[in-house]
This record gives C-alpha cells, sequence and structure tokens, in this order.
C-alpha cells in the first residue's frame, strides 16, 4: 500500500522524537493513503516554515506487519470513539501518552472537527452529537506510526520536489 508524507523538505530518517505531542494520535509520525491531501500538507508547512513543498512517498506491506503489533483502526467516518481519542491525544492538560498502539489509523481532525471538538468542550454538544453532525462529512485518513518497531514497515520508495 502507497502512503504519503506532505513535508517542506526531504525527510533522510524518521525520527518520532521530533513529532508534537498534541495531535490526533499523539507524537508520531503521520502519512495518508491520499496523495492529494499529502500534497496540500506539505504545501501548507512550506508556506509556513519555508523551504519547498516535498511529498514523500511510502510502501506499507499490510501483510508483513506482525500480528503482535498494537494496532488501532478507527471507522473511515466520525464515531465517539474516535472523537474522545483525539480530543484526548490533543488535550493540552495530558502531559503523557494516552495510548501505547504502534500504528493507529483512522480519520483526520480537519477544522471542522477542531471546532466541534471545541463546542465539545465548552459544554454545547454532546460527543454523540458531534459525532452525529461529522456523520455525513467525508474525513480523509491518516496511518499513525509511533513507534520505531512499526516504522520497520514503512519504506520510502519516491521523493518529489512540488
Amino acid at each position: 500500500m502507497k502512503l504519503y508524507h506532505g513535508s517542506n523538505a526531504d525527510i533522510e530518517t524518521i525520527d518520532l522524537t521530533r513529532g508534537l505531542r498534541h495531535k490526533d494520535f499523539g507524537k508520531g509520525f503521520y502519512v495518508t493513503p491520499d496523495r492529494s491531501t499529502a500534497i496540500r500538507m506539505a504545501q501548507k508547512k512550506a508556506r509556513l516554515f519555508g523551504e519547498t513543498a516535498t511529498l514523500i512517498t511510502y510502501e506499507l506491506d499490510e501483510v508483513a506487519l506482525p500480528s503482535d503489533l498494537k494496532v488501532k483502526r478507527f471507522p473511515e467516518k466520525a464515531t465517539v470513539e474516535w472523537l474522545m481519542f483525539v480530543y484526548d491525544n490533543r488535550d493540552r492538560k495530558n502531559t503523557t501518552p494516552i495510548h501505547d498502539y504502534d500504528i493507529v489509523i483512522g480519520p483526520i481532525a480537519n477544522d471542522g472537527v477542531v471546532l466541534q471538538l471545541t463546542n465539545y468542550r465548552e459544554g454545547i454538544y454532546t460527543p454523540e452529537q458531534v459525532a452525529k453532525l461529522l456523520q455525513d462529512r467525508y474525513l480523509d485518513q491518516q496511518y499513525y506510526f509511533g513507534t520505531v518497531r512499526a516504522l520497520q514497515f514503512l519504506h520510502k520508495i519516491n521523493v518529489e520536489v512540488l
């Protein structure tokens, strides 16, 4: 399976310590199966941080993943479980990781999701109401790699300067 990472520079070696802790699935390395999503991310990073928009293509052989790797796969649509998982990971009050998964697969919390998470935090909606509001929206998908062991199954195959 091909997965893409949008960046503002090539990544020689993935360094999990460089990731930001309060992302959708926590501190780790993120890729998407959607090339256009990764291109948008690359362009955004180049705009914000300088350098050149860069698309990095990886190959993940899902068949090769060992069965003892901890993998969490959310449905492609918003669910209460996914919403609360993202909410807890993004909560800056959490000073330690909230999970120990090697890989997490699920929707990307875009700006619309973040707005609804704020509405939940402020008591305007329940998690169930938020998930229902988001049910009909297409949410781009992402793969999170949180351990060095999981990264062993992700192989860079191409770098494209955009």
